[in-house]
C-alpha cells in the first residue's frame, strides 16, 4: 500500500514539472511573439478607451463628416500590408507618404487624430500608440453613426516608414474586377460576405466626382438608374474635375449620415455610384449577401463587426516591433 501512495505521489510530482514547464515555454513565448489583447492598456492608461472615445464625440458635435474621416482611415492604413498607422506619416526627403498618394484622394481630417493623440499625451504620456488610435477612433465613428459597438484588441505599436511604393499592391480598387477585390480582402483573412459588409461603409460619406465621372462621361452608363443619372450630373457637371475642389456625390441621398442598409437597397436598384458599388450587386459571388443585408440590419451589423474586427488585426506591430510615435505624422529620432 505505501508503495503504491509513493508511486501516485512521484507521478504527481512529475506532473506538476510538466505543467511547469509548458507554462513556463508558453510565458517564453508569449513574450517573444507577443499578441493583440483587450483592455491593453488597463494598467499603463486605464482612461485611454475613454479618453479616446469622449474626444471622438467631441469632435463628431462640432464636425460630422469626421466619422467618415476615421472610417476611412482604419481601412487604408490597415489594408496596405499592417495596421501601424503608416498612413499618417507626413512624406521626407527619402519617402513619399501614402496620404499624397493618388489613391487617398479626399482623405482629410488627419488633424483630429492629433486631437485626440494630445488629449491621450496629457493623460499618460508616451503610452497609447497611433495605431491604437486610429483603430479605436474609428470604432467610435461606426457608433457616432448609430452602428454596432464592436470590441477590439489593443496593444498595436506604430511603423517608422510609409508604404506608398506598395499601395497599389494592397488597396483594393474601386475599378478593380470583383475577383481582384475578393482577392485582395482574401488575403487579409477577410471572407466574401465580410467583404460586402465592409462594403457597407458606402452607406455614409460621399464619393468624389473624379472617383465616378467615367460613368457619367463622355456616355452614361446604361448600367445606372437613370432616375439617379441627373443628380449625379448636377452634382458632377464636368468631364474632368478640378482636383482642388470638393465636389461630390452623396453615397446614400436618403439617409446620408446614418450608418444603415439603405447602401444594399440602392446598389440593388443600380444606384451604386462606383464600378465595386455595381459589382458587388451584380456579381454571383456577393449578391446573396448583398440581398441578405438589405434585408436584415441584424446580419449586416454582425458581418461588419467580424470583418471590422479582422481588418483592424491584420499583421499588427506587436511587443518590441515598431515604437510609439510621439507626434501622430512623423517617426520617432533614433537615439544613438
Amino acid at each position: 500500500m505505501a508503495s503504491s501512495s509513493s508511486s501516485r505521489a512521484l507521478l504527481f510530482f512529475f506532473a506538476l514539472l510538466s505543467l511547469s514547464a509548458v507554462s513556463c515555454f508558453a510565458a517564453e513565448r508569449n513574450e517573444e511573439d507577443p499578441v493583440l489583447v483587450m483592455d491593453f492598456y488597463r494598467d499603463t492608461c486605464p482612461q485611454a478607451e475613454e479618453v479616446i472615445r469622449e474626444q471622438v464625440k467631441l469632435l463628431y458635435k462640432r464636425h460630422k463628416n469626421t466619422a467618415f474621416s476615421w472610417l476611412r482611415n482604419i481601412f487604408h492604413d490597415c489594408a496596405v500590408q499592417s495596421c501601424d498607422a503608416s498612413l499618417l506619416l507626413d512624406s521626407t526627403r527619402r519617402s513619399l507618404s501614402e496620404k499624397e498618394m493618388d489613391r487617398s484622394f479626399g482623405m482629410r481630417n488627419f488633424r483630429y487624430i492629433e486631437e485626440i493623440k494630445e488629449a491621450l499625451e496629457r493623460e499618460c504620456p508616451g503610452v497609447v500608440s497611433c495605431s491604437d488610435i486610429l483603430v479605436l477612433s474609428a470604432r467610435e465613428g461606426v457608433v457616432r453613426l448609430g452602428g454596432p459597438f464592436i470590441p477590439l484588441k489593443t496593444g498595436r505599436r506604430d511603423g517608422r516608414r510609409s508604404r506608398a511604393e506598395i499601395l497599389e499592391q494592397y488597396l483594393p480598387d474601386h475599378n478593380e474586377s470583383m475577383s481582384v477585390v475578393l482577392e485582395k480582402f482574401a488575403d487579409m483573412g477577410i471572407d466574401t460576405p465580410g467583404l460586402v459588409a465592409l462594403l457597407g461603409a458606402h452607406s455614409v460619406g460621399r464619393t468624389h466626382c473624379v472617383k465616378l465621372v467615367h460613368r457619367l462621361y463622355p456616355e452614361v452608363d446604361p448600367q445606372l438608374n437613370p432616375d439617379h443619372v441627373p443628380h449625379m450630373l448636377k452634382k458632377c457637371p464636368d468631364a474632368i474635375p478640378d482636383p482642388k475642389a470638393v465636389q461630390y456625390v452623396r453615397n446614400d441621398r436618403g439617409t446620408p449620415m446614418i450608418f444603415d442598409t439603405n447602401y444594399y437597397r440602392n446598389i440593388l436598384d443600380n444606384k451604386g455610384l462606383m464600378m465595386v458599388d455595381h459589382q458587388l450587386a451584380t456579381d454571383k459571388r456577393t449578391k446573396p449577401y448583398v440581398k441578405k443585408m438589405a434585408k436584415s440590419q441584424d446580419y449586416f451589423f454582425k458581418e461588419f463587426s467580424r470583418a471590422f474586427t479582422i481588418l483592424s488585426e491584420n499583421n499588427p506591430l506587436t511587443g518590441n516591433k515598431g515604437e510609439i510615435r510621439q507626434q501622430r505624422n512623423v517617426a520617432n529620432k533614433i537615439r544613438d
